[in-house]
């Protein structure tokens, strides 16, 4: 720990612990006026420019998918190849951004770069016109979410103990989705009131990026002032030891290795956004004026439900919480399937989607943060992160060149096979894995 306004010292978890359950005492009752009064200051900062960039972000990401399908005229495979950079680019460089924060405590330097970067790229899109020149815009947005993303969950993770993990993490993304729930309400009136409504909407989306960035200089916690009040010579120490081979040395953590691989594996069933919304759209016939709103109802969830996942995961179990969540992404695929076109499947659907980002977003986190040691936090999140995070890319290129060989209907049930099968074993393989270090344990007694 070195963070400055953490306000309990973290626990480690013993032998054989499930890195998703802490051995804690029950987690009390938690009204909103406790929350504010025990939640560190650092999570509050970073959760208000976490919603100054999806603001700023999903402005852009809601009228993203119609513009290149619709204006463009871009066919489901090359859709499928610009949404797998916009989602799955960040992986390249998450790992790189990992080790830079780790070295040196650098996590608030590592994370303005990133947002940074990512507020440059919101005018930039006023020059791109083609295909080529879009996906270099995106890329480079993506690089500045791959940089951000590990250093900014780290200092959340450091600031916060081991038994409110969870609910740091809930917190954090709770105001993350209310930002990601205005973005494309305020892309609707942008776009409605503007004559050139897509050159105002990059503008804009411009302007917010850089409050939010402002916000992170302003009023975060640099790595000085955190280490005056908590390092010592031992934290000194580990500090020089942070490498990369030491970064990657982590997957021979077991918990830490079992969550990556799951996160890969349920990870290349798990469709993007954008399809599930074209489909809908698609289905209901929904005028092309309401698709930049269908992204609200999946935020809106996200955001009710985010702060008692994260506490029920940190009472229940994180992994629990985690499999629970797939499992409500599976029941939306199979609704999709239902040849059933009204408004309550709409509502269903969408419901079921922020549902699934609540119990499994900051959740996964929150899991991995107690297998990592402080000094390589940054290191160990971006390692789950990227496993996630490519595995996304890759479904993003199968499913489109899917849709285009074979059709949606064919397509989305494909990847409900795949999701259905990967959840199965995940949750299969997590009591067999709990019985053999059980065994082991008992062999060396």
């Amino acid at each position: 720990m070195y963070l400055a306004d953490a306000y309990t010292v973290p626990t480690s978890a013993g032998p054989g612990t499930d890195p998703g359950q802490q051995a804690a005492a029950p987690t009390p009752r938690v009204t909103p006026r406790a929350v504010a009064r025990a939640l560190p200051r650092t999570v509050l900062v970073l959760g208000t420019v976490s919603l100054l960039t999806d603001v700023s972000a999903e402005m852009v990401t809601a009228v993203l998918p119609l513009y290149l399908v619709a204006e463009l005229g871009l066919s489901p495979l090359g859709f499928g190849l610009l949404d797998g950079i916009y989602n799955g680019f960040s992986t390249l460089v998450r790992l790189v951004g990992g080790h830079l924060a780790d070295r040196g405590g650098r996590h608030k330097a590592v994370a303005a770069v990133g947002y940074g970067l990512s507020a440059l790229c919101k005018p930039a899109l006023l020059l791109a016109h083609g295909v080529a020149s879009i996906g270099v815009v995106l890329a480079a947005d993506r690089t500045g979410k791959g940089l951000r993303t590990a250093p900014r969950d780290a200092m959340i993770s450091l600031a916060s103990s081991a038994e409110a993990q969870g609910r740091s993490f809930g917190i954090h993304r709770a105001m993350d989705t209310a930002g990601a729930l205005l973005g494309p309400i305020i892309a609707f009136f942008v776009m409605r009131a503007a004559v050139d409504g897509f050159d105002a909407l990059f503008m804009v989306s411009f302007c917010i990026a850089m409050t939010g960035l402002a916000v992170l200089l302003l009023f975060a916690p640099g790595r000085g002032h955190a280490t005056a009040q908590d390092a010592t010579a031992q934290d000194a120490r580990e500090e020089a030891a942070v490498s990369a081979r030491a970064a990657f040395g982590l997957l021979r953590r077991p918990d830490l290795r079992w969550l990556a691989l799951c996160a890969l594996l349920l990870g290349l069933a798990t469709v993007s956004d954008s399809f599930l919304y074209l489909m809908l759209q698609r289905d209901l016939a929904m005028p092309r004026e309401w698709f930049p709103l269908l992204p609200v109802a999946t935020a809106g969830t996200f955001l009710l439900l985010a702060v008692p996942f994260g506490q029920a995961a940190d009472r229940f179990g994180r992994w629990r919480v985690f499999l629970a969540g797939h499992v409500g992404l599976l029941v939306a695929y199979g609704l999709l399937l239902v040849p059933v076109g009204d408004a309550a499947l709409l509502a269903v659907v969408l419901v079921l989607h922020g549902a699934f980002y609540a119990a499994t977003d900051g959740v996964l986190m929150a899991a991995a943060a107690v297998s990592v040691p402080a000094r390589l936090r940054s290191s160990g999140l971006a390692l789950v992160q990227t496993a996630q995070g490519s595995a996304r890319f890759a479904c993003s290129l199968l499913f489109g060149a899917a849709w285009s060989a074979w059709g949606d209907r064919a397509a989305l049930a494909s990847a409900t096979v795949a999701l259905a099968t990967c959840v199965t074993l995940g949750a299969v393989a997590r009591p067999l894995r709990a019985l053999g270090t059980a065994a082991s344990r008992g062999a060396a007694t």
